[in-house]
């Protein structure tokens, strides 16, 4: 049984279907890119599994459990186990590095502070930002701002991360750090589904790559397959665009 076994999922912001019919997996350490368009529905994807956006039908399986996202006890359940990240950073301005990513574990998870900041040290040294623990937010570029937001989102010990255009509000010259810290994580063996358009990067680093348009898969398979030889006609379309530019 695959680690994320998402089936015949469909959600609705409005009157507006955004998801239609979704089916997807992913393995345990596999990083999962998800492309497509814009309003293609990747975001929304992300959106349900984390709980923010309730399914209007279909269902997820994590780890052999049945989730519904619309049930109390399994939503808390999803939200120990995933966590996410997202284009702006939300960090806390008046809080510094080092308290904006450990508030949660202490405060909701509610770990010993002495192992929560040991913790903290290690992920902020991991991210390259060691020798940023007592600055605020605003002291801080976009990249370094973005790998916070990161840290933050591991200091919650996530089986699971989704990231969710992590690096669309940076200038060129600062997403290349955001990716690196991506890519160290995705060698660790870290569950990832990231949603993004930086195509170079998820046909380099991604384990599979799903393909949606009009909130449908289209298409699924390895990176190499779906940027060198594509089978659907849409998938070819948007391929051939993109490597254009």
């Amino acid at each position: 049984m695959p680690y994320l076994d998402i089936a015949e999922l469909c959600a609705d912001y409005g009157s507006q279907r955004v998801l239609n019919r979704v089916s997807l997996t992913a393995e345990k350490g596999q990083m999962l890119g998800l492309i497509g368009p814009s309003g293609s529905g990747k975001s929304s994807l992300l959106r349900v599994l984390i709980g923010l956006l309730p399914p209007a039908s279909g269902r997820v399986t994590f780890a052999g459990r049945a989730i519904d996202q619309r049930n109390p006890a399994d939503l808390r359940h999803v939200r120990d186990r995933f966590a996410i990240v997202f284009q702006q950073f939300n960090l806390f301005q008046n809080m510094t590095v080092f308290d904006n990513v450990t508030i949660a574990p202490i405060k909701i998870k509610k770990r010993p502070k002495a192992e929560v900041a040991a913790e903290a040290e290690g992920l902020l040294a991991k991210v390259g930002l060691a020798d940023k623990l007592k600055s605020y937010p605003d002291e801080l570029s976009g990249g370094q701002q973005q790998r916070v937001a990161i840290a933050r989102a591991l200091a919650l010990r996530p089986e699971v991360l989704l990231l969710d255009e992590v690096t669309a509000s940076l200038d060129p010259e600062l997403v290349s750090e955001v990716l690196d810290t991506i890519r160290l994580l995705a060698s660790e063996g870290m569950t990832i589904l990231v949603v993004s358009h930086e195509m170079a990067f998820i046909r380099e680093v991604s384990s599979k790559v799903a393909f949606l348009a009009g909130g449908m898969v289209v298409e699924t398979g390895d990176p190499r397959q779906i940027f060198d030889a594509p089978r659907e006609a849409r998938t070819r379309d948007f391929v051939s665009k993109i490597l254009r530019h």
